[in-house]
């Protein structure tokens, strides 16, 4: 399966695979604020970005990890990014990211919910993984509208110092 050829559709959404032309987005907008709840810190100038959008494209090139962007359909405004990691594994992972501006309007859920239909239809897996910081009720939402279990709970120093106290949600394939 070539992964840097996915492009997945939703109502309002599109999901394209991460490429450079959208690291001054990624930059400016994976700040401080939206990294609260993340293992990552923000980057502290463009070249971190550079290196990540890098990293990303050859763990898509290895087929390990599918890193996409997030893009409002209409308008091809970036929202943020999302993805799934260890993608070869009984247990693969789900993540996302959205800028502050783009929270609260249910784009998170949307992505989400298309990234595990594209999972069930291309991946052979046993169930999904979603991490989230107990205190971040809105992302809790996505793995719990999705029918997801709390199957074990994990405190997480993030990269900028933080202790994260982490619920892992498992999702099954519908």
């Amino acid at each position: 399966m070539e992964l840097s050829l996915v492009e997945i559709f939703t109502n309002r959404l599109v999901l394209l695979p991460i490429s450079q032309k959208y690291k001054e987005e990624i930059f400016r907008e994976f700040t401080k604020e939206i990294t609260t709840y993340m293992y990552p810190r923000p980057p502290q100038d463009i070249v971190e970005t550079e290196e990540f959008i890098n990293d990303s494209l050859g763990e898509i090139q290895t087929g390990n990890h599918l890193v996409l962007v997030i893009l409002k359909k209409d308008s091809q405004e970036f929202l943020g990014c999302t993805g799934i990691h260890d993608i070869h594994s009984k247990y693969p992972e789900l993540g996302i990211w959205l800028k502050k501006s783009a929270q609260g309007k249910g784009y998170g859920l949307e992505a989400i919910t298309a990234l595990k239909r594209w999972a069930d239809e291309n991946l052979d897996y046993e169930y999904l993984i979603y991490d989230v910081d107990k205190a971040n009720s809105p992302s809790r939402r996505i793995p719990e509208k999705l029918g997801g279990q709390i199957i074990r709970e994990y405190d997480k120093t993030n990269l900028s110092g933080r202790v994260l106290y982490i619920l892992e949600y498992k999702i099954f394939r519908q």
